[in-house]
């Protein structure tokens, strides 16, 4: 029988996102090695089957429907969390939502800054002083090929990212500064299976859930400062970054 009594040595982590996709995958592969996980999404009934899920695999699995672009709920549930699970190591901020063709387009983006912009800097902020004040930690964020691109079909979504990156790379830039021992990794994936991308005729180089996830917790476990996912999306991110702004005005996707 296996033993899933608590391990004061697993480490501890918080998914915000977690109830589909990539935040789903990352819950079941950290559990998998023994991580006591809170889960933050949306959607309470996903959570509690994730929970009932993995609970075969981790003794310590706690879960918090919540709306993050509500910061005081957020905040209420950050702490919560960290709290059941006697303390926190890391933090990965999952949470985002794509291009939403359904409603009108300033909704779509205002949901998008909302949520990729708004209620990712605000986790940045809890998470950092959080660290702070405890001496150590690693905060991972989402962010995206994306980061390196722009389009004229998903403008809120791109710059979202690109935003996420710049930011992670500013709080990397302080935490140096004050010689925090707090890791910062930025994860930037290409297309990978998920509610968000499973209906887009537009992708390439598709990456099954798993296997890209298993390359973000091998990043995550190495404590690196970029992830890419697949690898060979650093080589289409480095010729983004060198195309001059006269083509991409001219570029329609």
């Amino acid at each position: 029988m296996t033993d899933l009594s608590p391990n004061p040595y697993s480490p501890r982590f918080i998914i915000t996102g977690a109830s589909s996709g990539i935040g789903e995958e990352l819950a079941r592969q950290l559990a998998n090695k023994g991580y006591a996980l809170g889960l933050i999404a949306r959607r309470k009934d996903r959570l509690e089957r994730l929970s009932k899920e993995i609970s075969k695999h981790s003794a310590n699995v706690f879960i918090k429907a919540v709306d993050l672009g509500n910061e005081q709920d957020a905040t209420e549930a950050y702490e919560e969390l960290s709290q059941k699970l006697g303390g926190l190591d890391g933090i990965i901020l999952n949470a985002g939502v794509g291009r939403d063709d359904v409603v009108a387009p300033w909704l779509s983006d205002a949901t998008t800054i909302d949520i990729n912009v708004r209620a990712f800097a605000h986790g940045m902020h809890w998470a950092f002083e959080y660290f702070k004040h405890q001496g150590h930690g690693h905060i991972i964020g989402m962010s995206s090929i994306a980061a390196h691109l722009a389009s004229g079909h998903a403008s809120a979504y791109t710059a979202s990212k690109h935003f996420a990156s710049n930011y992670m790379t500013g709080f990397r830039m302080k935490a140096n500064a004050q010689s925090l021992k707090i890791h910062i990794t930025d994860i930037r994936p290409g297309y990978v299976v998920s509610e968000m991308t499973q209906n887009n005729p537009n992708t390439f180089w598709m990456a099954s859930t798993k296997r890209a996830v298993q390359m973000m917790v091998k990043g995550i476990e190495s404590q690196k400062k970029r992830i890419y996912v697949t690898k060979r999306w650093y080589f289409i991110a480095r010729f983004a970054d060198l195309i001059p702004s006269f083509i991409w005005n001219r570029l329609s996707f």
